[in-house]
C-alpha cells in the first residue's frame, strides 16, 4: 500500500474536524462569545496575562504541548501494526484530543484562567483540587525531568543540533521586542524563519558538543544541569519576551517541516514495508489494548495538553473565539506531526522490505526517535533533493527545540501550581515567583540526579509511569469540563463519552502496569501508580456525587414548577 492513501485519509478527516465538528462544540456547546472579557484583557500584568495574536498564541500552544512526545509515542506503537495507530491518531485528534483543548482552554477562560487544579475546586468541590493538583504535579515532574534528558541526549547524539537549537532563543529574543514594537508579525516570521533555517545548515558543518567530562559530570548530565538553569530564567521572563516569539518561531518551523514531509510523501509515494497488524511480535510483547491508547497519547489525546491550555494559553487568549484556533486547530497539528511520524516509520524510507522493517522493530520500544529522524531525512531528501545530512539535522533540531518549547512551559506551569499551594495553605514564601521556580527546578533536578546518581538519568526512573498517568489526568480535565456543561445546562456527550474511553483505557493499563511493577519489585512506581488509581477514582466520585446533586435539584424544582 502506498502512504499517500494514510495521508489523504488524515487529511479529509482532520479537515472535517475542523471545519466541521469544532465549529459545532465551539458555537453549539461551548458557546464562545467575541464580547467574553477574556483574563488577558480583565487581568493585564504584562508578564503571565497578556492579550495575544491568536497565530502567535497557537505557535506558543501547539510547541508547547507538542513536545517529542507525538513522535516518539506514534515512533513505538506502530510495533503493533501501522492500521492501529493511524485509525487512534485521526479519530483521536478529531473528537478526543481536539475537544478536550478548546474545552480545558475555554472553560479556564471563563474563570479569570484558572488552572485545571484551581478550575476544579469551582466546578467540583474543594477536596477534588487537592486530588487533582496531585496528578498535575507528577505529570509535569515527569515531563520535565524526561524532556531534560531527552535534549541532553540529542545534544550528544547530534552535535550538529546544538548551535541552532540555542541560536534560536537569540532570534526569539529579538522578535519578542520587535513585536513588542508593533514591527508586522508577518515580515518577522519569514525572517525569523529564514535565520532559523540558515542556523541548521551552519550547524550541519559545524558540530558543537561539551567535554565530555565537566566538573565531574558527564556530558550529558551538564546539558541537564544547563538546560534546567535555562528554564528556570525562561520561566520568569515576561511571556512576550521569550515564550511566546520563541514558540511562535517553533511552530513555523514545524510547519515547514511538515510541508517538507508531507509534500515529499505526495511526490515520492513511498510504500508501506510495515505490517498493516503485526503478527511477529516478540513474546513479551502486552495486548494492544489498552497499551496503544496510551503509548499514543499526545497525537490523540494528552492530559499534558489540559495543563497548558488552562495554565499559560488561557491567560494569553485576546478573544474567546480564539480558543478554537488556538486549542482545536492546536491538537490538528499535532495529530498532523503524529500522522506523518507513521508514515515515516513504516515505509521504504527506513527499511526497504518487511524483513528490514522487522529488523529494526524487533520488540516494542525499538525504533522510536532515531526510525523517525532516519525515515524522515530520507524521505525529505528523496523528494525535495536535500542532503540526507542536513535533513536530519533539521529533523533533530525540531524535536530538540520541541522538547525545549515543553520544558519551559512545564517549569512556568510548575510554579504556577506551587504558587496556588503557597495561597491554599497561605505559605507566603511559596507565593513568590522566584522562590516557586526553585523548587520546581529543584524537584526535577532532584529527581534526575537523586534517583539517576551522576548520568542525571533519575526521571526516566518514573517515565513508565507516564502513559497512564497522564492518559488518566486527559479524563479527568473531560470530566471536569462535562460537569461544568451539566451545570450550565448543556449537552455534555460530546466530553463524557471520550472521557469515558479514555479513563477505562488508562485505569486498565494502570492496573496492568501495577502488576508489571510489583512482579519487578519497583516499589516506587507501585507506589505512585496506587496513588494515581486512588486519586482518579476519588475524584471520579466526587464528580458523581456534584452529578447526582444537581440532577436531584433540577428535578426538584421541575417538580414544584
Amino acid at each position: 500500500m502506498q502512504s499517500i492513501m494514510i495521508v489523504l485519509f488524515g487529511i479529509i478527516g482532520m479537515l472535517f474536524g475542523w471545519f466541521v465538528y469544532s465549529k459545532f462544540i465551539a458555537e453549539k456547546i461551548f458557546k464562545m462569545d467575541d464580547n467574553f472579557v477574556t483574563p488577558a484583557h480583565e487581568l493585564n500584568d504584562g508578564v503571565d496575562f497578556v492579550p495575544t495574536n491568536k497565530v502567535v498564541l497557537w505557535g506558543h500552544h501547539f510547541t508547547s504541548v507538542a513536545g517529542a512526545a507525538p513522535i516518539v509515542g506514534p515512533a513505538i506503537a506502530v510495533y503493533w501494526g501501522w492500521v492501529p495507530a493511524v485509525l487512534w491518531v485521526v479519530i483521536g485528534t478529531i473528537f478526543f484530543a481536539g475537544v478536550h483543548d478548546m474545552g480545558a482552554l475555554w472553560a479556564s477562560a471563563r474563570h479569570k484562567g484558572k488552572s485545571m487544579g484551581a478550575l476544579s475546586e469551582t466546578v467540583i468541590g474543594k477536596r477534588t483540587r487537592a486530588l487533582f493538583m496531585i496528578v498535575v504535579f507528577l505529570v509535569l515532574l515527569m515531563v520535565n525531568a524526561v524532556f531534560g534528558v531527552v535534549i541532553a541526549n540529542s545534544f550528544v547524539a547530534n552535535p550538529s543540533a546544538v548551535f541552532p537549537a540555542w541560536a534560536a532563543i537569540a532570534v526569539a529574543l529579538i522578535i519578542g521586542q520587535l513585536l513588542k514594537r508593533q514591527v508586522p508579525l508577518v515580515p518577522l516570521c519569514v525572517v525569523g524563519v529564514a535565520i532559523l533555517y540558515a542556523t541548521i545548515y551552519m550547524g550541519s558543518s559545524m558540530p558543537l558538543a561539551l567535554p565530555s567530562e565537566l566538573f565531574g559530570l558527564t556530558d550529558k548530565a551538564s546539558w541537564i544541569v544547563i538546560l534546567f538553569i535555562y528554564a528556570a530564567v525562561a520561566s520568569l521572563l515576561p511571556v512576550w519576551m521569550l515564550l511566546q516569539p520563541r514558540d511562535f518561531i517553533n511552530g513555523m518551523q514545524l510547519l515547514v517541516g511538515l510541508i517538507l514531509l508531507y509534500g515529499a510523501v505526495f511526490v515520492v509515494m513511498p510504500d508501506i514495508t510495515a505490517p498493516a497488524f503485526n503478527t511477529q511480535m516478540a513474546s513479551e510483547t502486552p495486548s494492544i489494548i489498552p497499551l496503544l491508547f496510551v503509548t499514543i497519547a499526545c497525537g490523540a489525546v494528552s492530559g499534558f495538553h489540559g495543563i497548558v491550555s488552562s495554565g499559560t494559553s488561557s491567560k494569553q487568549l485576546n478573544k474567546e473565539t480564539d480558543g478554537r484556533f488556538v486549542g482545536y486547530l492546536g491538537a490538528v497539528g499535532e495529530g498532523s506531526l503524529a500522522l506523518i511520524t507513521l508514515v515515516a516509520v513504516s515505509g521504504v524510507m527506513l527499511a526497504v522490505s518487511p524483513e528490514q522493517w522487522h529488523e529494526i522493530y524487533s520488540h516494542l520500544g525499538a525504533g522510536s526517535v532515531g526510525a523517525f529522524i532516519n525515515g524522515g531525512s530520507n524521505l525529505i531528501s528523496s523528494g525535495w533533493g536535500i542532503s540526507a545530512e542536513i535533513a536530519a539535522t533539521l529533523l533533530a533540531v525540531m524535536v530538540v527545540l520541541f522538547a525545549g518549547t515543553t520544558m519551559d512551559s512545564g517549569v512556568r506551569l510548575q510554579r504556577y501550581i506551587i504558587q496556588e499551594w503557597g495561597e491554599i495553605y497561605q505559605l507566603k514564601p511559596l507565593q513568590n515567583g522566584i522562590v516557586a521556580t526553585f523548587i520546581a527546578v529543584g524537584c526535577c533536578l532532584l529527581l534526575a540526579f537523586g534517583a539517576g546518581g551522576s548520568a542525571g538519568s533519575g526521571g526516566m526512573i518514573i517515565w513508565p509511569l507516564f502513559g497512564s498517568t497522564n492518559q488518566i489526568l486527559a479524563s479527568l480535565t473531560l470530566l471536569v469540563i462535562s460537569v461544568y456543561l451539566i451545570k450550565l445546562g448543556r449537552p455534555a456527550k460530546y466530553t463524557l463519552i471520550p472521557m469515558s474511553f479514555v479513563l477505562l483505557m488508562a485505569f486498565f493499563a494502570g492496573v496492568i502496569k501495577l502488576q508489571e511493577y510489583y512482579q519487578q519489585g519497583n516499589w516506587l512506581l507501585v507506589g505512585l501508580d496506587i496513588i494515581v488509581l486512588v486519586v482518579s477514582v476519588l475524584v471520579m466520585l466526587e464528580a458523581w456525587a456534584v452529578i447526582s446533586k444537581h440532577n436531584r435539584a433540577e428535578a426538584h424544582g421541575t417538580s414544584q414548577q
